[in-house]
């Protein structure tokens, strides 16, 4: 699984001119799914998410997570963070997941990012979606189960 994170101070996704997601200050989580990935690209994305400490302490520090600070979280399913541009200019997507298991892998993590009693959000899986956001520092952190980098 590939996810960007994005600290922000409030963040929505629209679809066919309805906001369908909202939060205020959180993270905005952009994540892909590919097709070697499983349950435990799910567990290490969810706890890597959660556990991010990207939020300022008292002293001015990142050192709180998400959970630490009360934060909402937006989850959009992104398959073109599997866009592979090494050969030509058109991205191939063929490593991203196929539809029915991403979309069960996007729901099974973002059950399990609720199952912290956080408030999370959601687009529509494979919908054509407008993303608005406000990042905070900007702060902007790359993940992936795999650790390519």
């Amino acid at each position: 699984m590939r996810s960007v994170v994005q600290r922000v101070k409030r963040a929505s996704v629209t679809v066919e001119g309805e906001k369908v997601g909202i939060i205020a200050s959180g993270l905005l989580v952009l994540l892909a799914v590919g097709q070697e990935d499983g349950a435990d690209d799910i567990s290490w994305m969810i706890e890597k998410i959660i556990g991010l400490r990207i939020f300022e302490d008292q002293r001015g520090k990142m050192n709180c997570s998400v959970l630490d600070t009360g934060g909402e979280i937006l989850v959009v399913s992104q398959f073109t963070l599997y866009g592979d541009c090494r050969k030509g200019k058109r991205p191939s997507f063929t490593a991203a997941a196929p539809p029915e298991q991403a979309k069960d892998l996007f729901e099974r993590s973002v059950a399990g990012m609720r199952s912290y009693g956080i408030k999370v959000e959601t687009g529509i899986f494979q919908a054509e979606m407008d993303v608005e956001l406000v990042n905070d520092g900007p702060v902007t952190i790359l993940l992936d189960s795999k650790k390519k980098f």
